[in-house]
């Protein structure tokens, strides 16, 4: 089986279901001649041509407007925001006309796109290249929200996405687009190398949308996680030696909530552990799940590390970086109650 990183798996996704369905198109900033700021498009345009992987002007709401316009008429269109970050001058058409249009239309419309957005931070892009914005998209009713946290589960639930009658954003930690990543003491490197889902398939496979994965069983605490914040879980569980179980979510809309209910009513404790800002941020919607769902279970109060209240801080990318460290030093006070 071919190892593929993150960026290979979603344009094997893409170019495979633009060969298996003709109604697919791919278009975007810089994603047909140049591939794309991450080449994840590099070499679709040649393979498939210019009417199925195209460039567009600077225009995010021309984007969106168009891509909903296409799914309406009866395509499936995939379209890249070059940076989530990107993505507010086309929220309007997100909210207002992809989510709305099937239930507008009383089903006589859809819109059957995909919206892929790179999402958070390590590349030092600053506060206008690092936001993870997936709260946002998870509060409006009508959107699905995946952010995979491997290839293997990137192709396939890119895939899903595609076949997906609903519009749903695709968030792709950036963080991971290349495998193994550094740049300070208290972040792990991803262990592609030993991790099993960096064998990515060839072909034609999918991910049903809202199934979670169990990344490691155990019995002590929950882990919730999801995108790069699954590897620090990882990270943090190996250096504090404790018996915990992480759930990588894979996609926050739909949320599989009944492995997140039977994984903390075994365990009786919850950790939550999310890249973006804290405040209204999606672990508060993970923890009222889990207080909802397994209140009379819990053994201790529910724990979440996140980003700060603050605007993405360039200077300090790092340590606004949930890291294991901080991760270790939760479950150590789950652990104690």
């Amino acid at each position: 089986m071919p190892q593929m990183t993150m960026i290979e798996a979603i344009r094997d996704a893409l170019d495979v279901m633009m060969t298996r369905d003709d109604r697919v198109v791919v278009f975007g900033e810089d994603v047909g001649y140049f591939g794309g700021v991450f080449r994840c498009t590099e070499g679709l345009q040649r393979r498939h041509g210019k009417s199925r992987c195209f460039d567009t002007p600077i225009s995010e709401t021309g984007i969106i407007g168009v891509a909903v316009g296409m799914g309406a008429y009866g395509l499936r269109p995939v379209a890249e925001i070059q940076f989530a970050d990107y993505m507010y001058p086309g929220y309007d058409q997100i909210v207002s006309e992809a989510a709305r249009l099937r239930y507008r239309s009383a089903g006589d419309f859809y819109a059957p796109i995909v919206v892929r957005m790179p999402t958070g931070g390590g590349i030092f892009g600053g506060q206008t290249h690092s936001q993870s914005p997936e709260a946002l998209f998870t509060h409006v009713a009508g959107l699905k929200t995946v952010i995979p946290s491997n290839p293997h589960d990137a192709k396939g639930l890119l895939i899903a996405a595609i076949e997906d009658d609903d519009p749903v954003i695709f968030l792709e930690p950036k963080r991971l687009y290349n495998g193994p990543f550094n740049g300070h003491p208290d972040q792990p490197v991803v262990p592609w190398s030993r991790h099993p889902l960096s064998e990515t398939p060839d072909g034609h496979y999918t991910i049903p949308l809202g199934t979670a994965a169990i990344r490691r069983e155990g019995a002590a605490v929950t882990v919730l996680a999801y995108g790069t914040m699954v590897h620090v879980a990882e990270a943090a569980v190996e250096e504090a030696g404790v018996d915990a179980e992480i759930i990588d979510l894979r996609t926050l809309v739909p949320l599989d909530t009944d492995a997140i209910e039977r994984s903390v009513s075994k365990t009786g404790r919850c950790v939550i552990l999310h890249e973006a800002t804290r405040t209204s941020g999606f672990g508060a919607e993970l923890s009222a799940q889990v207080q909802e769902r397994c209140f009379h279970h819990l053994e201790a109060p529910i724990q979440r590390i996140t980003g700060w209240d603050t605007p993405y801080p360039h200077a300090q990318e790092w340590d606004y970086f949930p890291g294991p460290a901080r991760v270790v030093r939760a479950l150590a006070a789950v652990m104690e109650d």
